[in-house]
């Protein structure tokens, strides 16, 4: 019989929450939507026009990207105050690819990376697939999400990286700028790079201290700061991703060399997506604007329903696409998502999906047309009051 590798899981059964969608079908209600492309967004026709870009006909491989395409991203950062030079940015297919050139780059098999938690459930497969280990580190729920620096600073050997998002999926929270400043002077300290995830950045909804900066910024230590045209321009098909790098000046040509080398192995960048880069991230600004329209009202809406319901509270939401809300635990949160699709047709994320800390926690999408979100609120809402009714 042919073995397999350990880097995937030999139990490939769902778990029950996937289970439950697939034995009963699409819900009415789907607030776990974060694919702008099914959310009735006004995308323009033409807009992946530049896809069709003639030089795409011919094949120059660049490991790092062609130079436009650098330099439009580069643009980007420029509303952050944040000049980011061309040949410090990397092009990737993707976010998930970035982490995977990154882990290349930074650690060898066994070695740790620390990561936020509640964060991404997609870490530990990342990890997985990569042959490298994980230390979680806390985001105090009391203190608004903000990252423990202490139990950063207790780290076991062997880590590499520290993890940050910001703004934080899903509690949408920004690291502050006295925090970030701490986090980068202890990296520094004890050797470690710094990869600042920032796809959420444009998407500022309460906003708090932080939410105007970006990672690109820093100098202190050697950090890749991460976004992509999936969130920024809500362009998930189009497989574009980059990495910027920044940090002390002597750590900088080594780094963005081995990245090269990374890169060079498998040039997986489509040349014409990468060509049609800069008209994409120009004209995305429409999409960005509405993307952000469309979840700032319903987040906006869901307050305004959750105000009457004394059973449910909405966490503050400083940036991003999601809103984590506090339910009572009559249920764990896993039985009580079941229990919405089987009885309210409502879909929504259980908070362990991201290591919520403990129970009474789940997740919604802020993406859905507003029409839908409104009335899987308000079905969600009806079914968890009749459950503390009794």
């Amino acid at each position: 019989m042919t073995s397999f590798s350990r880097r995937t899981p030999e139990d490939q059964r769902p778990n029950r929450l996937a289970a439950a969608r697939a034995r009963l079908g699409e819900p009415e209600f789907d607030l776990t939507e974060s694919n702008p492309t099914r959310c009735r967004l006004p995308y323009p026709a033409d807009l992946l026009g530049a896809l069709a870009d003639p030089r795409g006909l011919a094949y120059r491989p660049q490991p790092k990207g062609p130079l436009e395409a650098r330099a439009a991203v580069a643009r980007q950062y420029l509303r952050w105050g944040v000049e980011v030079p061309p040949e410090h940015i990397v092009l990737t297919a993707s976010t998930s690819e970035a982490y995977g050139f990154l882990m290349r780059l930074l650690a060898d098999p066994g070695d740790r990376l620390l990561v936020p938690t509640p964060s991404y459930p997609l870490f530990d497969q990342l990890a997985r697939l990569e042959s490298v280990s994980l230390f979680p580190y806390p985001l105090n729920a009391d203190d608004g999400w903000r990252p423990d620096l202490g139990a950063i600073a207790g780290a076991p050997e062997g880590c590499r990286a520290v993890v940050v998002v910001h703004p934080n999926n899903p509690t949408g929270s920004f690291v502050a700028p006295d925090d970030a400043g701490r986090l980068a002077a202890l990296c520094r300290g004890r050797g470690w790079a710094l990869i600042a995830d920032e796809v959420f950045l444009p998407y500022p909804l309460d906003g708090g201290p932080g939410s105007d900066q970006s990672f690109a910024a820093s100098s202190a230590c050697l950090t890749f700061s991460l976004g992509g045209l999936s969130k920024s321009v809500g362009l998930p098909q189009l497989k574009l991703g980059w990495i910027a790098v920044s940090g002390p000046a002597g750590e900088l040509p080594e780094a963005l060399a081995r990245l090269e080398y990374v890169a060079d192995a498998y040039l997986s960048v489509g040349t014409p997506v990468a060509l049609a880069a800069p008209e994409l991230l120009d004209r995305g600004l429409a999409l960005q604007r509405a993307i952000a329209g469309r979840c700032r009202a319903n987040l906006a809406r869901l307050r305004e329903l959750v105000g009457a319901a004394a059973a449910v509270t909405v966490l503050p939401a400083g940036g991003g696409w999601s809103a984590v809300l506090r339910v009572p635990s009559l249920l764990d949160d896993e039985q009580l998502a079941i229990h919405l699709l089987e009885t309210a047709e409502v879909a929504v994320h259980p908070g362990y999906l991201f290591e919520m800390p403990g129970e009474g926690y789940l997740v919604v999408s802020l993406l859905p047309p507003e029409e839908v979100f409104d009335g899987g609120v308000r079905r969600l809402l009806a079914e968890v009051d009749r459950l503390v009714a009794g």
